[in-house]
């Protein structure tokens, strides 16, 4: 339910790409590590034709690693 939630917000917010990446870190925060995943495949699909937020895939592979520190 999270998921979607999150999902739904960065595609409310992506009309702008600092937004959208203060969105995906809270987004991370409350996410179960498969759900991560499954939201990095959703971000590659949902940036593919959104190259201002290309960069914020990068943002999320960082906060993936360091598992909400960001």
């Amino acid at each position: 339910m999270i998921y979607d939630y999150t999902k739904a917000t960065l595609e409310n917010v992506s009309f702008d790409p600092n937004l959208f990446k203060k969105e995906l870190r809270k987004g991370i925060k409350n996410l179960t590590d498969y759900e991560i995943e499954l939201l990095g495949k959703w971000l590659l699909y949902f940036t593919s034709n959104k190259p201002d937020l290309k960069i914020c895939l990068t943002e999320f592979s960082y906060c993936f690693n360091l598992k909400g520190v960001c």
